[in-house]
């Protein structure tokens, strides 16, 4: 049995395939999920499993690098912006229009994943990124200027 970190199978899976650059978008209860998405249905009743809880399992287990969310969270739900910001201080930050998440950026997730959050605007995009150390921390490589940085 799996000691620690995301047990849901199906979630643990849909981590296994993300790469460098691949969007994972953790949406609220009422999102309307493309039919052709990859889809992790977690939601169980209102605010369970709840959206920060979600996108931080996932943020332990993923490198993120960037984090886009509806251009409504920074007036809207300041709360949930100023999570985002500290949860995820090294990320670059986007912002999107409500109706672009909900079409275009949905059609670009490679795994969307739906908690019950009943959070206004919550639907988060994650770009995953690399473990600058581990990539170009060896002997002989040179970490290209935009990852110096993080070196």
């Amino acid at each position: 049995m799996k000691r620690h970190g995301i047990l849901n199978a199906q979630l643990s899976g849909a981590l296994a395939t993300l790469g460098h650059t691949d969007l994972i978008l953790v949406v609220d209860a009422g999102f309307p999920i493309p039919r052709d998405a990859q889809r992790v249905d977690l939601a169980v009743a209102e605010n369970l499993p709840d959206l920060r809880t979600v996108i931080g399992l996932i943020a332990d287990e993923v490198v993120i690098e960037g984090v886009v969310r509806a251009e409504d969270v920074t007036s809207n739900n300041p709360r949930l912006d100023e999570w985002l910001i500290q949860r995820f201080p090294d990320a670059e930050f986007s912002t999107r229009t409500h109706a672009d998440v909900l079409g275009a950026l949905a059609k670009q997730a490679k795994v969307i994943v739906r908690t019950g959050a009943f959070e206004p605007w919550g639907n988060i995009g994650l770009f995953c990124g690399v473990d600058v150390p581990k990539w170009f921390g060896g002997d002989g490589v040179v970490a290209p200027d935009y990852y110096a940085d993080k070196l």
